[in-house]
């Protein structure tokens, strides 16, 4: 019987001592939104990445958006956001997972403040693995890494296309032999936090290939939700509400934009009902919260276990850009249970 496990913790200071593998088994820390550039926080930023380090992982996850500029239509890249990426999200890990978040993409009209700077990100990361010429391709930013007992399969979400005709063969053959099946994008398919409308779409096409878990970031918050079946055409999301469960349960999504950007309230709490999650929706959510933090996953053959840490970073000094949404000496944060 293989298990999913998912825990959340408060990471006030993490043990120096370090976490022994097993040759079948792999730790990664996932992050998302981190926090460098003057439009992010940065010392919350530094506390997370701090913390993630502590972790010894073997690969790190990292969910998009790694810059905020903070100029419309930047002309470059600066390099000292690179030598930032390199010496924090890079040198550390082993094995580096990137998904573009659309800070990092050329600057648009409705992006004016994308920082440009995917091009220079992602040859940093882990080269995706290389699928037979003869069966259907990823699209461009997609792609997919096996990690001893795990697949883990990269989505472009800023121009969707049902990854099923070349997802499908890859996940089917991962489930042959046994790997865990994990799904990363950079804008989620379900979020309560500023809702679009998606069950019918990305949830549905993603959940019907089956993953055990799908991470997204995008909206600086945490939410994970319980697992879900396939859409009803009703929009109802068939739920198994526990968080410990055989394999192929339901599929568990995970929204995690903590790594250090600025927070804002979620759309209910700002009573902006056009961008609240329909009641469906909410009766699927497990936990909330905006906080700063990462995920670890510890994963064997038989076990896979997510652990969400909250990092407290200090309170910012006089001379510190200060995010007013973060009060860290008082630890405010806001939950719904």
């Amino acid at each position: 019987m293989q298990l999913l496990i998912l825990l959340i913790s408060i990471l006030l200071f993490l043990p120096t001592s370090l976490i022994a593998h097993e040759a079948e088994s792999i730790k990664v820390v996932v992050v998302g939104d981190t926090g460098i550039g003057e439009r992010a926080f940065h010392p919350g930023f530094e506390a997370v990445q701090n913390a993630m380090r502590e972790e010894q992982a073997n690969a790190i996850l990292h969910l998009g958006d790694f810059v905020y500029q903070p100029k419309k239509f930047p002309g470059n890249c600066p390099d000292k956001y690179i030598k930032e990426i390199q010496e924090t999200l890079v040198q550390p890990y082993s094995v580096r997972i990137f998904v573009a978040g659309d800070n990092d993409l050329e600057p648009k009209m409705w992006k004016p403040k994308a920082s440009g700077c995917w091009d220079r990100i992602a040859p940093m990361a882990t080269p995706f693995d290389t699928l037979a010429k003869k069966n259907p391709q990823p699209e461009k930013w997609e792609g997919v890494m096996h990690l001893e007992t795990a697949l883990f399969v990269v989505l472009d979400v800023f121009d969707w296309n049902d990854p099923t005709p070349w997802l499908k063969p890859v996940v089917d053959e991962a489930r042959r032999k046994g790997l865990w099946v994990i799904f990363a994008l950079h804008q989620p398919a379900l979020t309560t936090a500023w809702y679009k409308e998606k069950r019918q779409t990305v949830l549905k096409q993603i959940n019907q290939l089956s993953p055990d878990l799908v991470f997204a970031g995008n909206q600086h918050s945490y939410e994970r939700f319980f697992p879900i079946g396939i859409p009803q055409e009703s929009g109802t999301l068939p739920v198994t509400k526990q968080s410990k469960y055989k394999k192929g349960t339901g599929v568990t999504h995970v929204v995690s934009g903590g790594g250090g950007a600025l927070f804002k309230l979620f759309a209910d709490q700002q009573s902006k009902s056009k961008r609240t999650a329909p009641d469906a929706v909410f009766d699927a959510l497990a936990k909330r919260a905006l906080m700063f933090h990462y995920l670890t996953l510890e994963i064997s053959h038989d076990t896979l276990t997510a652990k969400t840490w909250r990092v407290c970073p200090p309170p910012p000094t006089q001379d510190e850009k200060q995010n007013p949404r973060w009060h860290a000496d008082v630890e405010k944060y806001f939950v719904r249970m």
